[in-house]
C-alpha cells in the first residue's frame, strides 16, 4: 500500500481525532509524564509513612547530584534529565499539530509576553508567600517531610542548572496538567467541575512524596491555576508564575540553608 507524501502530517478530518484516540492519547501522555510521577510519588509516600519516625524527620530532595565528585559528568546528567523531561511537551505539541493547532492554542507562545510576565509575577508573589507559610505549618504538624529543594555541589553550573530545572518543571506541568489535560477532557465530554478536580488532584498526586502537606497545597494551587487559565485562556502566565516559584525555592534554599533559623534543613 502506498502512502502519499505528507499525508501522515495532515490534520485529522474536521480538526479533531475520534474519541477513542483522544482517550488513549491522553492516557499515554500522562503515563509517560506526570501520571507516572503521581504513581511514583504515592509509592514514595507509602514508604515514608511506614518508615520508623515522623515525616518531618525524613527528607525529600528535589535537585540532587547525579554523579558526586565528578562535576562534568554530573552536569551532563543534569542537562539530560532536564531535556528528557520535556519530551512529553514536544509530544503534546505534535498531537496538537495533527489537529491543525499547536501550543499556541493553549496560550504557550510569545504573542503576549508582557501580559504573561506581569500576571505571572503577580500570581507568584501571592502564592509564594502563602505557600512557604503552609509548608512550615504542615511540617510543624508532622504532615510533611523536610523538603530539600537542592543538594548540588558548589560548582559554576549550579545556579544555571537550578534555573533550567525550574523552567522545565513549569513548562511540563502547566502545559500538560492545565492546558493539554483540560482541552482533552473537554473534548471527551467531561464537565468543567470534574475536569478541574482531575487536574488539581493530578497536580497534588505527583507532589505526594513531600507528604500530605505537599499534596493538599499543590492541589489547592491547581484549583487556582485552572481558574486563572479559564479566565485568561493562556498557560503563559502560569508557566511564568511556576518558574518564579521554583527559582525562588531552589536558588533561595541554596543561598539561605543553614544561615536562617526559620528554614528547615535535614
Amino acid at each position: 500500500m502506498q502512502v502519499e507524501a505528507g499525508s501522515l502530517s495532515e490534520p485529522y478530518p474536521q480538526g479533531r481525532p475520534p474519541r477513542r484516540i483522544l482517550r488513549d492519547e491522553t492516557l499515554l501522555v500522562l503515563g509517560l509524564s506526570l501520571g507516572a510521577s503521581g504513581v511514583a510519588a504515592l509509592i514514595s509516600f507509602v514508604g515514608s509513612v511506614t518508615k520508623p519516625g515522623g515525616l518531618k524527620d525524613q527528607a525529600a530532595t528535589l535537585n540532587a547530584s547525579a554523579a558526586p565528585g565528578r562535576p562534568w559528568l554530573d552536569l551532563a546528567w543534569q542537562l539530560f534529565g532536564i531535556a528528557s523531561a520535556l519530551v512529553p511537551v514536544a509530544l503534546v505539541a505534535h498531537f496538537l499539530m495533527r489537529e491543525g493547532q499547536g501550543l499556541r492554542t493553549l496560550g504557550f507562545d510569545r504573542t503576549r509576553p508582557w501580559f504573561d510576565l506581569g500576571r505571572g509575577a503577580g500570581v507568584a508573589a501571592v502564592i509564594g508567600s502563602t505557600g512557604i507559610a503552609f509548608y512550615l505549618l504542615a511540617r510543624g504538624l508532622g504532615f510533611n517531610l523536610t523538603v530539600v529543594p537542592e543538594a548540588l555541589p558548589d560548582v559554576w553550573w549550579k545556579f544555571p542548572v537550578l534555573i533550567m530545572s525550574a523552567l522545565q518543571n513549569a513548562i511540563l506541568e502547566e502545559v500538560i496538567v492545565v492546558g493539554y489535560l483540560l482541552r482533552r477532557l473537554r473534548q471527551l465530554g467531561w464537565s468543567p467541575g470534574n475536569a478541574l478536580m482531575a487536574s488539581s488532584v493530578l497536580r497534588g498526586s505527583y507532589h505526594l512524596y513531600q507528604g500530605i502537606g505537599g499534596f493538599i497545597g499543590n492541589m489547592v494551587m491547581g484549583v487556582v491555576f485552572v481558574f486563572l487559565y479559564r479566565r485568561w485562556g493562556r498557560v503563559g502566565p502560569l508557566v511564568v508564575a511556576h518558574s518564579l516559584l521554583d527559582i525562588g525555592a531552589f536558588v533561595g534554599y541554596a543561598l539561605l540553608a543553614g544561615k536562617v533559623s526559620w528554614l528547615p534543613t535535614p
